[in-house]
């Protein structure tokens, strides 16, 4: 056949539908007088609302070795080809992305390899935005931990554990990334808190709205070390911590799918 024939067929199908849809409207509007109608909610039984936990990806996105980790190249536009398409180069660990087992240990999972069941998480955020905000090294402690234990209840398996640190706020400017010209500045999770969520917990994420699960100063990536081996993974750069509650939400985790990928950008929002 030949493609205008196609595409004048596509057109009647369109068509045709588009009156079917139109009549089957007008008739159950007719149906639906006198009678009640129960509508199909969007969202899965007690969660209201979306809040989008991702921050938009940039060539000017902070890095944490501070020079671009990310590009674009228009390939095809549409006054030309009649569509338009972009071609980038990433770093796997750039913007709002995911940490793998694999990127700090010889042989963990790669990304693609991470449970689904996973990537479905109870959120518990962790907040020390008031700390931070006097301290850029401040950290997630043991005593944080046992202090949303006591107020929210034992931490869910699966859970993510999220550090809010305020960062956020911070993401369009230097303090961001908060380099002294020797060492960064921003907060993290002590690794003895993470040793707690190894030990005691069967959290399978930490997320943190930073560069790092890490803080800044860290020499020795003891967070990184002990937490990503044992198969868990990590979140860097998560956004707007501020707009869901400390506990209660369901993080959704669009992770990346690429053969031995150690992270990679992620789109992730939580239903509240």
């Amino acid at each position: 056949m030949c493609d205008i024939c196609v595409m004048n067929a596509v057109k009647d199908k369109m068509l045709s539908r588009r009156r079917f849809f139109k009549t089957g409207a007008a008739l159950g509007a007719a149906a639906a007088v006198g009678s009640s109608i129960t509508s199909t909610p969007a969202l899965a039984a007690g969660h209201g609302t979306v809040e989008d936990m991702t921050h938009t990806l940039s060539p000017d996105f902070p890095t944490y070795f501070g020079e671009s980790q990310f590009s674009m190249e228009q390939i095809f536009n549409y006054a030309e080809h009649s569509f338009n398409l972009f071609q980038y180069t990433v770093n796997e660990h750039t913007g709002t992305h995911i940490d793998a087992p694999l990127h700090f240990s010889a042989d963990g999972s790669s990304v693609d390899e991470i449970e689904v069941s996973n990537l479905i998480a109870p959120l518990c955020v962790i907040d020390i935005a008031s700390r931070a905000e006097s301290d850029a090294d401040a950290q997630v402690t043991p005593d944080d931990i046992k202090a949303w234990i006591a107020a929210n209840g034992e931490i869910p398996a699966h859970a993510c554990v999220a550090m809010h640190s305020g960062w956020g706020s911070k993401v369009n400017s230097e303090d961001y990334r908060g380099f002294d010209g020797k060492a960064q500045h921003y907060p993290g999770f002590h690794v003895e808190a993470t040793q707690m969520l190894i030990e005691e917990t069967q959290a399978a994420s930490l997320a943190v709205d930073t560069l790092s699960l890490d803080h800044g100063i860290s020499a020795d990536f003891a967070t990184h070390y002990a937490w990503l081996p044992t198969g868990r993974f990590g979140i860097e750069n998560l956004a707007n911590l501020d707009k869901v509650p400390v506990a209660g939400a369901t993080l959704v985790i669009g992770a990346p799918k690429h053969k031995g990928g150690t992270g990679g950008p992620a789109r992730i929002f939580a239903m509240v």
